[in-house]
């Protein structure tokens, strides 16, 4: 069983990205009155409590939602983020922080379906709690990949696959590759994002060309970094990797990455990224 455990990195820079992609995502696929499926691979648990041993040992949040908190110059995009974020506090606390699971639950319409995919035992307990009233999910102790090839292509033709593994093995940066190929040629109109760390370059860009040769067509890059490459660092930046964006995402994205560049950036070497890797 792999160690992993987001409850440590929990709202962090990264967390602010994937999550604000995924809402602006699921925002625009449910403008369309017709029912849609939502599939996580790598769920976890579903919601974290930044009060935890875990949240406050090295306090990731706090170069994440915890500056978003304090700053009164929010874009309207992530001032929608942070509203959304704000939902899961009791009164006006801000004690915990939504994983992918609970921003879907929270966005999706009562026709929509949800499968959440988790294989560490001491994730699914507060899993199964937050979705145990909610009949529209439905949630798997499996390996996320053949789970989701199994779902595919599902009866709405319509959803969202979220793709945000670990990476604790490194064969993950192929194996992504391999289940987004065999994904995309059961479920072509879908819309994919899959999450990715920059710790070591070199991974990132020849993630990049296996999807640029993939023969999968439009796909997008949104990248947001906190310090320039450095392999002494740790994760000086995350991205996500979006396969049938919506049409405004690349837009939204050019403006808001900027802002957060600046604000979450140290020492001042914030930067990002907001690019098409592969044209329609």
């Amino acid at each position: 069983m792999l160690s992993y455990r987001h409850s440590y990195h929990a709202g962090n820079f990264a967390d602010v990205l994937k999550h604000l992609v995924q809402q602006r995502i699921i925002a625009h696929l449910t403008q369309k009155d017709k029912p849609l499926c939502y599939i996580d691979t790598h769920a976890g648990a579903g919601a974290y409590s930044l009060n935890s041993p875990e949240a406050q040992k090295k306090s990731e949040f706090e170069n994440g939602i915890g500056k978003l908190w304090h700053a009164d110059d929010l874009p309207e995009l992530v001032k929608n983020y942070v509203k959304l974020v704000n939902q899961l506090h009791p009164e006006k606390t801000r004690q915990y922080y939504p994983g992918s699971p609970w921003i879907a639950k929270m966005l999706l319409r009562r026709e929509d379906r949800l499968f959440l995919h988790e294989l560490h035992p001491s994730e699914q307990a507060p899993l199964q709690s937050l979705f145990q009233k909610d009949r529209r999910a439905k949630i798997r102790q499996q390996n996320g990949h053949q789970g989701l090839i199994e779902l595919l292509p599902p009866k709405e033709r319509r959803g969202l696959v979220l793709i945000d593994p670990s990476y604790e093995v490194k064969d993950e940066y192929k194996s992504v590759v391999t289940t987004l190929k065999e994904a995309y040629k059961r479920f072509a109109t879908g819309s994919y994002a899959l999450w990715y760390p920059v710790v070591d370059r070199y991974r990132i860009d020849n993630l990049e060309k296996q999807l640029c040769n993939s023969g999968i067509r439009n796909i997008q890059l949104f990248e947001l970094g906190i310090r320039h490459d450095n392999e002494d660092f740790g994760m000086t930046a995350s991205g996500m990797i979006v396969i049938n964006p919506p049409w405004t995402l690349l837009k939204e994205m050019q403006t808001v990455l900027p802002y957060l560049a600046d604000t979450l950036g140290e020492e001042g070497e914030g930067n990002w990224r907001a690019e098409v890797l592969v044209e329609e």
